[in-house]
């Protein structure tokens, strides 16, 4: 005789338990405290943005070039720079007008800005503004024998100014310009080179008075030579 038991089965232990997440997990509708930190979901997905809102890392970002720009000057400095700048170079036009000679030219305006607007800087330092003029001079006549007139020649001559004024540590990149204008309008060497000096000597001279006519001016030059 065979009795057939069948197996006793609990519910309890064969059926997993099932458990209602949405009832007991709390809708998470804000930031996320994860031990002492709070996460913004917002801040952290930038899919998270709610209405309008900018992600974390754009606006890092945004702030990072925003702040980037040098501080804008102070009304009476940036008026004393202005004016300072402005009165040398009419000075310059003036000399050309009783000389008859075109004394101003677009480099020695660029070398006027350096010297009243950045006077700490090497580039507008005396050493590298006369020195470096005349090397660019230097450099496009040379170049300028053999281009005659030619951009590629022009282009050249500011790159051996560029080279030139690295080596005799006297960075100034209005100069590169002065060559370019050297080998495209080739002017008489033995009038623009006196010019030339006269206008940088003039051009350090003006900005080592007006740093003395503002007591709160910065002093110009740094270094001499």
């Amino acid at each position: 005789m065979s009795t057939d038991i069948a197996p006793h089965t609990d519910p309890a232990v064969t059926e997993p338990a099932v458990t209602d997440t949405a009832a007991i997990a709390p809708a998470v509708t804000g930031p996320v405290a994860t031990g002492s930190v709070t996460t913004d979901p917002a801040a952290t997905d930038p899919s998270v943005t709610g209405s309008g809102a900018v992600p974390l890392s754009r606006r890092s970002r945004l702030a990072r070039l925003a702040g980037r720009a040098p501080a804008r000057p102070a009304p009476a400095a940036a008026a004393h720079n202005v004016s300072a700048a402005t009165a040398a170079l009419l000075a310059l036009v003036a000399i050309g007008a009783a000389l008859h000679e075109p004394v101003l030219i677009p480099p020695l305006a660029a070398s006027a800005a350096l010297v009243h607007c950045a006077p700490a800087l090497p580039l507008a330092q005396p050493r590298s503004v006369v020195v470096g003029h005349l090397l660019g001079a230097a450099a496009g006549y040379a170049v300028g024998l053999a281009g005659h007139g030619s951009a590629w020649a022009a282009a050249l001559a500011a790159g051996v100014t560029l080279a030139l004024t690295t080596l005799a540590r006297t960075p100034h990149s209005p100069a590169c310009a002065t060559a370019v204008v050297i080998v495209l309008q080739d002017p008489a060497p033995g009038r623009f080179v006196p010019l030339l000096f006269g206008s940088t000597v003039l051009l350090v001279l003006t900005a080592y008075a007006a740093s003395r006519v503002r007591r709160a001016a910065p002093r110009y030059p740094a270094y001499w030579w």
